[in-house]
């Protein structure tokens, strides 16, 4: 099989053979990854190359669909902790580790890595499905020392991603942030969230829960890529459509912004604004650790004549000198930029974000759910005089 690089002398190689060619990757149909991409704590790193054997390697055996594997974990806690200033929320409930939706650009699948996991392929064919999660949340929040704070589902990992549908582990979550009335958002990509319409309507009314909606984009074919496995963009839209029609109070996240990727934020704003969305918030694409790799493979499979000029911007959002550059870094962690980013790109990003908002009329209002209603006795289905 030839390289599309020119072929070396082989006389350069050792017995006159020629040099290894790398075989080249195809996109896998219905996942964002195209490889396995080793974790940062990995051993061994291996490489795929054409050993000279006549093998029809022509795409289509790498385009076979990857099996979803779905692995129980007993979870030992249920509420995760947040000190950033940047995060809206102090609490946050993850039922799944991994994701199958695939999001090419999602900032969680390095965490993959502490599972002995691929952030590629793995993080999303290998669920981890925190099966007592209900139970283990009832009791944390019945404990006498626990202090509601502002608490948000599905913030790592899409709540609703397809396993959902049979598992149910978020309408456990809910179920018992209900019964203790401890007021809740949470962030989807998936119409699933609207089967549990009955349990959040009513919290919605009593100002205990509020949805975010993700759309990056309105163009299909760019999120079928991106996002293989979430809901269709118009398909969010008609969810941010249901929920409104139901009284609950629900939001749009035209999160990450990619430069020269996602190009219709304006678009975005309006289309979910015309749905009945109310508020909105973006964040700039941040690449940690492995992410950085394994974006870098997806541009070069999807839009190999711009990736030299998107990975350049996202190093402009990210404010990054010289050196950083010529060390090949494209992220700064530091909370004070990491989400909006920094400089000329972002603030362009900012006045064309809050010029919408203001012409649409989104985030007039805030939406203050009530943390006051809170009974830790109720979680434990105890009755209360209050």
């Amino acid at each position: 099989m030839k390289s599309d690089a020119d072929p070396a002398d082989p006389a350069d190689s050792p017995c006159g053979s020629p040099p290894e060619a790398r075989i080249p990757l195809h996109a896998i149909r219905g996942r964002g990854a195209a490889t396995a991409t080793p974790h940062r704590f990995a051993k061994d790193s291996r490489t795929v190359v054409d050993d000279g054997w006549d093998f029809p390697w022509d795409g289509e055996a790498q385009a076979t669909p990857q099996p979803t594997r779905v692995h129980l974990e007993t979870a030992r806690s249920a509420l995760c902790t947040n000190d950033s200033p940047d995060i809206f929320f102090e609490h946050s409930v993850n039922p799944y580790r991994g994701c199958e939706h695939g999001c090419v650009y999602c900032y969680a699948r390095p965490t993959h890595s502490y599972l002995n996991l691929s952030p590629g392929l793995d993080f999303e064919t290998q669920i981890i499905a925190k099966h007592n999660i209900g139970e283990v949340l009832r009791a944390e929040l019945a404990r006498p020392g626990h202090v509601p704070r502002t608490l948000n589902v599905g913030s790592a990992t899409d709540c609703y991603q397809p396993v959902e549908r049979e598992l149910r582990l978020t309408r456990g979550v809910i179920e018992v942030l209900r019964d203790a009335r401890h007021p809740f958002s949470l962030i989807t990509k998936s119409s699933g969230v609207e089967r549990d319409l009955d349990l959040l309507a009513p919290l919605a009314a009593q100002r205990l829960a509020a949805v975010y909606v993700t759309i990056t984009t309105l163009d299909a074919a760019l999120a079928r890529r991106m996002e293989p496995r979430a809901a269709a963009p118009h398909r969010r839209l008609r969810t941010i459509r249901a929920l409104a029609d139901a009284g609950v109070p629900v939001g749009v996240s035209v999160a990450p912004q990619i430069p020269f990727i996602t190009e219709d934020m304006e678009q975005v704003l309006a289309a979910a604004h015309d749905a009945g969305a109310r508020s909105a918030f973006y964040t700039v694409i941040r690449l940690p650790w492995e992410l950085d790799a394994l974006f870098r493979e997806w541009l070069a499979l999807h839009y190999p004549d711009r990736a030299a000029r998107v990975m350049a911007r996202i190093q402009d959002l990210h404010q990054l000198g010289p050196a950083a550059r010529a060390a090949g870094k494209t992220y700064d962690s530091s909370y004070v930029s990491r989400m909006k980013g920094a400089g000329l790109w972002a603030d362009l990003l900012r006045q064309r974000f809050a010029t919408t908002c203001r012409r649409l009329g989104l985030n007039r209002e805030r939406v203050e759910l009530d943390l006051t209603q809170f009974r830790p006795g109720l979680a434990q289905g105890q009755g209360s005089l209050f």
